[in-house]
């Protein structure tokens, strides 16, 4: 009867249902629950750990029993900042079988997917967990009625906000459409109908592009964009309405004009500490990629990394500032004054460029030690910061836990989801691959999504961005094709798993680009220009998860994935949703209503609701769609809480 075999099989994910403390410290004892259906006869269950490099094992206890499920529980000692652990099962007509990020297997399996607690000095924010992130570049976002006032640059190509982007190599980075910081502020009334949590800022620092990727200087904020004032401006009222603000800047390279590297390159230039700050072979310097107007940073080099990461009118810091609330912090905050340094009114976490370069050149290796030295200093300076890193590709050697709070998951979740829903009439590549992506069914997309995630703490999944395209690739509305509705479950997706979904300004109007340059148009504000339908599916799907706390915060357990619907759990102590997402038409997909308890007494988040009867769940489809079911589980897994 059941098309959902996963709901039959052990279960554990790092969510509060399952892991009593989301934020443990070293030395802390946190209990750990196991699900397993009372149809694998499961007599033991014992808990592997490897403290200091050496497996232990634990045994676990019985909990509780319900008609359908026994829950184990094991306790947890972080007795390393990171701790990995796993189950070993016994009984049952495997006899053996361990439960790890992947599932079950009845053979032994290697450390790499072992699930794992953080016992971290600096964890996340509490504020970013379940938040939703609007990405702005802010030259085409919108432009204020100040913009007409101000010089242009002399690398500026100025463009009309109506005109096409220039995609030719020689005005990509020089076409300016003026949009500015006040043009942001005046528009936050748009972010806030949308229902966004998060505004995240490509670059604003001075440069001579304008994706502002080739800094020239981090102690000011470009005055194109209205200058240092512009973005207090900003911060104040985004804070004033409860939104966030990130920032954004690159560790591992900056432009060439660079005032760091015109010293090093100028007169005396070998003899200066500049000169150390980039790295050298043969007398000249190390472009990002051998892009020679992008000098890579030397990270070798400690005072590099102070004056980056740890001076209090350094690039982190300082743009930090005012949302300090550390001690070290507000003593900063008076040296600061007495510099006479105009910082901002507080930037609430950075997005860090090229993360996965940052600190790596030939033989040497840096990349975990900024990672961590750049944490270690935000949350001495600002403890409610965030710090998310580019990575484009397999991040989970990058993201032990100590460094990065998470990244921005290309790898784990947009690529598969391309997979999955890209027009097969088309053949889109992603960043540089030199073939095009193949189409995929349901079951290949999961594998995919459980290979990546597996492999890293939920802690840093949820604090990652999940997204389906940015100003680097692709605009999904184009991406999908057709009639637009592969939008709707794109979106679905993004907005219904674990992760800080991430949306690029216009994904929410349908606005189009075939690759990432011609995809930074100039946001339309004539409201005529927009797709409302997509509007309203993302305005829709955002609600649904602003109001569910199994959405924000809940696990992950998979249901089905076969062709073209995938169907999953997400699980909270208070709440379960069922998401049902299709990409076309299918038939019934049943589902035992005995492994979702309480499920008949939900109530549509999102979409319409299942059909209900006779103790089976059957979810149809006539087309692509999302739709979420909610309820209060009544099947007493936390009870063990009261034990």
């Amino acid at each position: 009867m059941s098309s959902a075999p996963w709901l039959s099989q052990p279960h554990h994910d790092g969510s509060g249902r399952y892991v009593s403390n989301q934020r443990p410290r070293l030395g802390d004892v946190v209990d750990v629950l196991v699900r397993v259906p009372l149809e694998n006869d499961v007599d033991a269950v014992h808990l592997r750990t490897s403290p200091d490099g050496e497996q232990q094992f634990g045994a676990a206890r019985l909990v509780l029993t319900t008609a359908v499920d026994a829950w184990w529980a094991a306790s947890v000692t972080c007795h390393n900042p990171v701790t990995n652990y796993r189950f070993l099962l016994s009984g049952g007509p495997r006899r053996y079988a361990w439960l790890n990020g992947t599932g079950t297997h009845g053979r032994d399996v290697p450390d790499a997917s072992d699930f794992r607690l953080l016992a971290h000095d600096a964890p996340p924010p509490g504020w970013a967990q379940g938040a939703v992130v609007y990405q702005i570049f802010p030259d085409r976002f919108a432009r204020s009625a100040a913009a007409d006032e101000r010089k242009q640059p002399d690398w500026a190509q100025p463009a009309e906000w109506a005109d096409p982007v220039d995609t030719h190599p020689n005005g990509i980075s020089t076409q300016l459409y003026g949009g500015d910081l006040d043009g942001v502020t005046e528009h936050l009334d748009h972010l806030e109908t949308l229902g966004v949590d998060v505004v995240y800022l490509t670059p604003f620092f001075p440069a001579r592009s304008n994706h502002r990727y080739d800094a020239a200087s981090f102690e000011a904020v470009d005055p194109v964009l209205g200058g240092d004032d512009a973005l207090r401006r900003l911060t104040r009222a985004a804070h004033q309405r409860g939104l966030r603000v990130l920032g954004d800047f690159t560790t591992n390279h900056t432009g060439d004009a660079h005032e760091w590297f015109l010293t090093a390159v100028g007169p005396g230039g070998e003899s200066t500490p500049e000169r150390d700050f980039y790295l050298w072979e043969d007398g000249e310097h190390v472009g990002w990629l051998g892009v020679s107007s992008l000098p890579k940073l030397n990270h070798r080099n400690e005072a590099l990394r102070t004056k980056l990461f740890d001076e209090p009118t350094g690039v982190v810091r300082r743009w930090l500032a005012e949302s300090a609330d550390s001690v070290d912090a507000l003593d900063a905050l008076d040296a600061l004054d007495a510099a006479g340094v105009a910082y901002s009114s507080g930037l609430d976490g950075w997005r860090v460029d090229v993360a996965n370069m940052t600190g790596r050149w030939r033989e040497t290796d840096l990349n975990r030690e900024v990672a961590r030295q750049l944490r270690d200093s935000m949350a001495a300076w600002a403890p409610e910061t965030l710090l998310v890193g580019e990575h484009v590709h397999d991040y989970t050697v990058d993201l032990p836990g100590d460094g990065w709070h998470g990244v921005m998951n290309y790898a784990g979740f947009c690529k598969p989801v391309w997979t999955w829903l890209r027009d097969a009439e088309s053949d889109p590549s992603f960043l540089g691959a030199p073939v095009p992506l193949p189409l995929l069914d349901a079951a290949d997309v999961v594998e995919t999504m459980r290979d990546f995630t597996s492999r890293i703490a939920w802690q840093s999944l949820v604090h990652s961005f999940n997204l389906v395209g940015s100003h680097d690739v692709t605009r999904v509305r184009t991406l999908v094709g057709g009639d637009g509705r592969g939008v709707d479950v794109a979106a679905g997706l993004m907005f219904t798993l674990p992760s800080m979904p991430m949306l690029t300004y216009g994904d929410e109007i349908g606005m189009e680009g075939q690759f990432g340059e011609d995809g930074r148009r100039p946001m339309p504000w004539n409201e005529g220009a927009w797709d409302q339908r997509i509007f309203e599916v993302y305005r829709g799907l955002i609600a649904a998860r602003r109001s569910s706390s199994a959405l924000r915060t809940g696990g992950l357990r998979w249901v089905h994935a076969d062709g073209d619907a995938i169907v999953f759990l997400r699980e909270a102590l208070d709440e379960t949703a069922l998401v049902h997402v299709s990409r076309a038409a299918h038939g019934a997909v049943s589902v035992d209503a005995r492994h979702l308890s309480g499920v008949e007494t939900g109530r549509p988040a999102y979409g319409r609701p299942p059909d209900i009867h006779d103790g089976v769940v059957r979810l149809t489809a006539t087309g692509p769609g999302v739709r979420v079911w909610t309820w209060i589980p009544s099947d007493g897994g936390a009870s063990h809480r009261k034990r």
